[in-house]
């Protein structure tokens, strides 16, 4: 069973739900940027949550299968058509060999997740088929999707079609988008003006935005308390001697402009971070254009675990509604 790439659309790779566990030596968990797409659109086809799919940016691409097949697609608002025929976002839907899926043009969001029934069938690498382009890892020979690739499915039956994920479970940013972040190690220094910036100041996403990370503009430029910089930093108030990352992590090089460091991110540093937005919203990020309004607001370690804790419960309740 195969996927042909007739068009690669745009920054199409493989994900899953990443590879944990080498963060310690350089090697980002990567994975889908939108997790909870990727796994709705793998339980609406009858797959393991962390099954691979393809994910898309801004663009799908133009699929022929290979085989008989049930297909979702989930996350981001791009009009899905087989043979030309209007399908369903976020609802199953079964194809014959030889159709094509294409898409419209984007209406809301950034990125899609294209599932199959079976999974994305590259080979493992370090445990996860997850494309990390920049260390030619995972996927489909390590980099982005290209026309003419015929990439490998896993054999399963096509599944009732029709399965639909509610909407109210179609987890999606709002306008402005609201991530809550988590005040972290060097919090303490930026001066009480310019936390308070942080969290009362309109931001927008930069167009320098991947999945390494997103950029910010808009707020004003932070203030950082006077100390004599240690040995081993760099000039700049908002350099420190290197130290870790944390997934979600918010560096500001600069005190300009911060940056959310997303799936692909390195793993540390000489530049402050003033916290992270939580797991539970990093989900959003990945669905931000370009230009889109967002506010950062403060919770604490209770808020932030209430959170997790939530996310998790619409995931249950998207199985339950599936079954």
């Amino acid at each position: 069973m195969t996927l042909e790439i007739v068009k690669p659309g745009l920054a199409t790779t493989v994900q899953d739900l990443g590879r944990p566990g080498y963060f310690h030596l350089g090697i980002p968990e990567g994975g889908a940027m939108d997790r909870l797409a990727l796994t709705a659109a793998n339980m609406l086809v009858g797959n393991d949550d962390g099954a691979a799919c393809l994910e898309a940016v801004f663009m799908g691409p133009e699929i022929r299968f290979g085989a008989d097949m049930s297909v979702a697609v989930t996350g981001a608002e791009l009009p899905v058509m087989l043979d030309g025929e209007p399908r369903e976002t976020w609802t199953s839907f079964n194809v014959k060999a030889g159709q094509v899926l294409s898409f419209g043009f984007l209406k809301e969001g950034a990125r899609i997740y294209i599932a199959v029934s079976g999974g994305i069938d590259t080979p493992l690498a370090l445990g996860s088929r997850s494309t990390y382009a920049i260390g030619a890892l995972g996927g489909f020979e390590g980099r982005p999707i290209a026309a003419g690739d015929v990439i490998p499915v896993g054999t399963a039956d096509p599944v009732a079609a029709s399965r639909s994920v509610p909407q109210d479970l179609r987890r999606r940013p709002g306008k402005p988008a609201t991530l809550r972040v988590l005040p972290g190690l060097y919090w303490h220094r930026l001066t009480e003006k310019s936390q308070q910036a942080f969290f009362d100041d309109a931001w927008t996403v930069a167009p320098e935005a991947d999945r390494m990370g997103y950029r910010f503009r808009g707020g004003q430029p932070m203030e950082f308390v006077d100390r004599p910089q240690p040995f081993g930093a760099g000039s700049d108030p908002s350099n420190i001697v290197d130290g870790c990352y944390s997934y979600g992590s918010i560096q500001v090089p600069g005190g300009l402009e911060p940056i959310v460091l997303h799936r692909d991110a390195v793993s540390g540093g000489g530049y402050f971070t003033l916290g992270a937005v939580i797991s539970a919203d990093m989900d959003l990020i990945g669905q931000l254009q370009p230009n889109a309004p967002v506010t950062f607001a403060r919770v604490d370690m209770d808020q932030a675990l209430a959170a997790r804790k939530a996310r998790k419960e619409v995931i249950e309740q998207i199985r339950q509604a599936l079954t």
